[in-house]
């Protein structure tokens, strides 16, 4: 019967045992257990997902716009992208101080373990505070300048300099755009070939997810059953934070498709289940990226050019959630 379940299913499943489990453990002292022996395949498949995201957008994005092969088109279809991306991350952005400034989380947490952790991890704030000031400090073209990388393999090697992978697919793919095509045909033929496998992989890695979500969150559980204060402040953070999205999903999305795209609200919604709700249980754009393109290409129609070219875009610079 398992097997049948759609894998949002069987994610939930998985994070809603982990809660339980987590609970059991505190309440049976199985603590060490957890964090020695279940907390580490969480920790697995965080990792995997992390191996996989740079493969994935740069092989997407490069066979993304293996048949946009007008320069004018393709720079039409970014200059959109981008737009589109500014306006919901302005509104995310916009949704997410209102949130915080109208339920204020923080002060549910009391005010002698405010105290007590800025003690304790203020050393770290400082430097997130150091690192603030100093970017304040750059050039207003200081996006422009990190986007472009000095070593590709280097960027290829360092999850938070995604914008500059995507650069560099963006490019290559603009150049096999110009190059004659049969130059680049056995170049394109080996995208095509390799994006079938980073997408088996990221199937393959998909399939751990309900364990992965399982030992997460028995460990998040454990992690933090000995401060009831945190767990509360956790609870009231986790709701603001859910408010919000509901907001984003069920407000501004529905609008902006009947506006544009002439989807009725209901269909929409329909469509993107099951990936909004991969994205809830795993935290991961890049391992929700093939779900989404599935659902857009098969559900609601987006060629998959398209599709190929403005998801993985939007898994690094449109975090709505994370705004």
């Amino acid at each position: 019967m398992l097997k049948k379940l759609p894998l949002w299913a069987k994610i939930f499943i998985g994070m809603g045992l982990g809660i339980l489990f987590g609970l059991i453990s505190v309440w049976l002292e199985w603590e060490t257990f957890t964090t020695n022996w279940v907390k580490p395949w969480g920790t697995i498949f965080l990792k995997l997902l992390k191996l996989i995201a740079v493969p994935l957008i740069f092989v997407s994005l490069v066979k993304g716009i293996s048949s946009l092969t007008d320069i004018t088109k393709l720079s039409r279809i970014g200059y959109k992208t981008i737009v589109i991306y500014l306006i919901t991350t302005v509104f995310a952005t916009t949704v997410g101080l209102a949130m915080v400034n109208i339920f204020k989380p923080g002060d549910v947490f009391p005010d002698e373990k405010q105290e007590q952790y800025r003690e304790q991890f203020g050393g770290q704030v400082e430097i997130r505070q150091e690192s603030a000031r100093e970017f304040e400090k750059q050039s207003p073209l200081f996006f422009f300048e990190d986007m472009i990388p000095e070593n590709f393999f280097r960027a290829a090697g360092d999850n938070s300099k995604m914008l500059q992978i995507i650069f560099f697919a963006i490019l290559f793919r603009i150049a096999l755009v110009l190059v004659p095509g049969d130059k680049t045909q056995v170049v394109k033929d080996f995208f095509d070939g390799l994006n079938e496998v980073i997408l088996k992989i990221v199937d393959l890695i998909m399939r751990f997810a309900p364990i992965g979500v399982f030992a997460l969150m028995a460990a998040l559980v454990v992690d933090f059953s000995g401060d009831a204060d945190i767990f509360t402040a956790l609870g009231m953070y986790m709701l603001t934070v859910i408010i919000g999205l509901f907001i984003m999903i069920l407000g501004l999305y529905p609008l902006m498709m009947r506006l544009f795209a002439g989807y009725r609200i209901t269909a929409f919604m329909k469509a993107i289940l099951p990936a909004q709700l991969v994205a809830f249980t795993t935290s991961s754009s890049a391992a929700t990226l093939p779900v989404t393109m599935k659902q857009v290409t098969n559900e609601l129609g987006v060629s998959k050019p398209i599709a190929n070219f403005v998801l993985p875009v939007g898994v690094t610079i449109n975090m709505d959630g994370t705004s």
